[in-house]
């Protein structure tokens, strides 16, 4: 299986290289959404006053509004690089796991492949339905920055699995923590957002002159995307539940002990409590808004220095980042 072992980075450096020409054209998206904004604008704020003066003052919108709905068409370029960059991103995936003969995610290099991998693909999957694609600057870029940063820090050659991974519970824990991070990143996203539109919300009551980036003008409102971080993290606060049961009972089976304050468990748990907290500050209404977004983005970020920092620099029975 040499070849696919040289194989397999090669497919992965071309994904990050489409995932980043995907960042491009989702950054260039932006930059139209703050044109358009600004077009629309310029144009309607004449016809207000104009309208204002006929009819004693008042400023209301003409009645009838026939202007094209704008298309964003470096989103759509964005999408479709995305798509592409994740179908490499899967060959990668593939050919490691054929090579190691075992799932590819027994390792950090693995890991950080399998969990990027998911979260584009619960990204690609949710724009079926929803329309997102405001999200992709994040959501590239973040691939982007943890597929590169695995790629050159953490890879590793493919070697045999240590007995307490030779277990069923490798593809079933493993997988369902990938994939909660995945609904967890896209709430992190939209927590970001929700923070920037609730601030130029907050400008435009108070009448200031700038109200910040102005593709925020083509978002929806800041309650609507606190609500659809909120959906996500729910989802992924249940499988992140399953991650930290489906956890105890493979360390009963591997340290005869379902629980014993490893540093990686430990961690499992102060993320499980820290999403607990969010989705009961949210569900309580004198934590909704801003308060509940940090505390999202709090979360994600105890999520990434988990699979990261900990896998690292933290000794423990979880020690199997594949690092020397």
């Amino acid at each position: 299986m040499f070849e696919l072992t040289v194989i397999s980075p090669v497919l992965l450096w071309t994904a990050i290289a489409i995932y980043a020409a995907s960042f491009v054209a989702y950054a260039f998206d932006l930059a139209r959404r703050s044109q358009v904004a600004a077009e629309v604008r310029a144009v309607r704020t004449p016809e207000l006053v104009g309208v204002g003066a006929a009819s004693g003052g008042a400023q209301t919108p003409p009645a009838s509004d026939t202007a094209p709905a704008p298309r964003f068409v470096m989103a759509r370029i964005g999408t479709s690089l995305m798509v592409l960059g994740w179908v490499f991103h899967l060959a990668a995936t593939v050919t490691r796991s054929i090579s190691a003969g075992r799932v590819p995610w027994a390792n950090l290099y693995e890991f950080a492949m399998i969990g990027t991998l998911l979260i584009v693909a619960v990204y690609l999957v949710v724009l079926v339905r929803v329309d997102l694609r405001f999200l992709g600057t994040f959501i590239a870029g973040l691939v982007v920055v943890l597929l590169g940063l695995a790629a050159t820090n953490f890879y590793v050659d493919v070697t045999p699995l240590m007995d307490p991974l030779k277990s069923v519970w490798l593809i079933i824990h493993v997988f369902v923590a990938s994939l909660s991070t995945a609904f967890f990143s896209l709430a992190f996203a939209l927590s970001v957002l929700q923070l920037m539109q609730s601030r130029r919300e907050r400008l435009i009551a108070e009448k200031a002159e700038k109200t910040g980036p102005g593709f925020l003008r083509t978002l929806p409102a800041s309650d609507r995307l606190e609500s659809m971080a909120y959906r996500f993290a729910i989802i992924g606060f249940i499988l992140w539940t399953f991650t930290l049961i489906a956890g105890s009972i493979w360390a009963q089976d591997a340290w005869g002990r379902y629980w014993g304050f490893d540093v990686k468990e430990t961690w499992t748990f102060v993320i499980w409590v820290i999403y607990a907290g969010y989705i009961h500050a949210r569900a309580t209404r004198g934590w909704r808004g801003n308060p509940s977004a940090w505390l999202s983005i709090v979360g994600f970020s105890a999520v990434i220095f988990n699979f990261t920092i900990v896998n690292v620099f933290f000794k423990g029975l979880h020690a199997y980042s594949g690092l020397s």
